[in-house]
């Protein structure tokens, strides 16, 4: 057998026995086979507190700080906008939509939202009371920046 076909051979063999030891994977379904019904998770209960969170990194879009259950947000109506408008945060008090959320494609300021900002639920989600499902390591911007200037401080 050439060198080559036992160097393929042999990485095949370890990758193989590799997958069949990893046992211990974490996953959603907690160790249930596939063929038997795992125990449903709990439903987190939504932050309804109306409290504007820290966003992490400057595009962050911000999380909805209330419950949306029931709100309609389709081609024909958006229920965020009731309040959410320009016309309509004077009554509300809830933040205005971004500016950003009235300019087309082309950079033109509409007299509305944009269609291609009009479905909220896109890019802003409700924030809800659970722990993550997974290990994160994401570390906020702010964290970097003061990291940074630590390290030049130490310069």
């Amino acid at each position: 057998m050439s060198p080559l076909k036992s160097f393929i051979a042999g990485a095949v063999l370890l990758t193989a026995s590799q997958s069949f030891a990893q046992d211990g994977i974490a996953t959603l379904r907690n160790g249930v086979p596939l063929d038997q019904d795992a125990q449903a998770a709990q439903i987190p209960e939504v932050v309804n507190s109306d409290v504007r969170q820290v966003r992490n990194y400057p595009e962050q879009p911000p999380v909805i700080p209330h419950q949306i259950d029931n709100y309609q947000i389709d081609i024909n109506a958006n229920k965020c906008l009731t309040c959410h408008s320009r016309t309509a945060v004077e009554i509300s008090q809830a933040p205005m939509v971004s500016i950003t959320h009235f300019m087309n494609r082309e950079g033109q300021f509409l007299a509305t939202v944009t269609p291609r900002r009009y479905f909220c639920t896109q890019c802003h989600v409700v924030q809800h009371d659970a722990r993550p499902l997974v290990e994160n390591g994401f570390v906020d911007v702010d964290t970097v920046l003061e990291y940074v200037q630590q390290q030049e401080g130490n310069n």
